[in-house]
């Protein structure tokens, strides 16, 4: 079965080169994306400890500078990354350096304001990554077509809400409810953190079909890249709802 995926860095078109790379030097393995996938987190973390370093010596004056050209620049290597694969050993590393500067900022703002939320986001965030990887390994979710589809239809309904919010604030216009602290905006958070999790099945099953397609080497920066989308998202999201219920507290 052809699986797809909401996340844009791990399409099916992502594969569709890989067997005329078939028996032409190295492929694709799973074990390399994975250190591939680790290098890139180090460097996310890298540069976030720089960023939070300059906050506290700074505060929010000094970071604005370099999150907004991380936010930015991300952007900019991520649509590199996603239209030249072959680029990414070279485009994801900087895409992980850039993002770490709007993670770092992001994270040291939160927890000016909530202490402790920025470690208990990313215990969170790896503790969920691990279960829903145990939870694929043991066959216990697999993305079928149906779930596949599912996951697809809500993770852009939620870029549709968001994208409009963005648009609307424009406007001085909120969205009610949904990025408040009221039970309203605490479902909301569930939602959009039970559909970012869930992603990470698809790109589990992603990067597993690309290693048995024999995609080129280059594909395993590639794929590590597409998993960081889904990381850094989750990542975001679990600082959100955190926020949400110290706020209730």
């Amino acid at each position: 079965m052809e699986l797809k995926t909401s996340n844009p860095a791990l399409g099916r078109s992502a594969w569709t080169t890989s067997a005329e790379h078939i028996g032409y030097g190295p492929t694709m393995t799973i074990s390399g994306t994975v250190n591939k996938a680790g290098i890139l987190i180090i460097l996310v973390a890298a540069s976030a400890v720089w960023t939070w370093d300059q906050f506290l010596n700074g505060g929010a004056a000094a970071i604005g500078g370099y999150m907004m050209a991380g936010l930015i620049g991300g952007l900019i290597f991520a649509l590199a990354t996603i239209f030249k694969k072959e680029w990414s050993p070279i485009t994801a590393p900087i895409y992980a350096l850039l993002e770490g500067l709007v993670l770092g900022g992001l994270s040291a703002i939160f927890e000016m304001r909530y202490h402790g939320i920025a470690i208990e986001a990313v215990a969170l965030t790896f503790g969920t990554c691990f279960c829903m990887l145990l939870a694929y390994r043991a066959g216990l979710i697999r993305p079928t077509q149906r779930l596949t589809l599912g996951i697809v239809a809500a993770t852009g309904g939620i870029a549709l809400v968001y994208f409009a919010s963005m648009i609307l604030g424009f406007f001085h216009v909120q969205i009610p409810g949904i990025f408040g602290s009221g039970p309203v905006g605490i479902l909301f958070s569930l939602v959009v953190v039970g559909v970012a999790s869930l992603n990470l099945i698809l790109d589990f099953g992603m990067i597993e079909e690309g290693a048995s397609r024999g995609a080129p080497k280059y594909m395993e920066w590639y794929a590590a890249f597409g998993l960081m989308v889904t990381l850094i998202w989750l990542y975001m999201e679990m600082l959100r709802l955190l926020g949400k219920l110290r706020d209730r507290s």
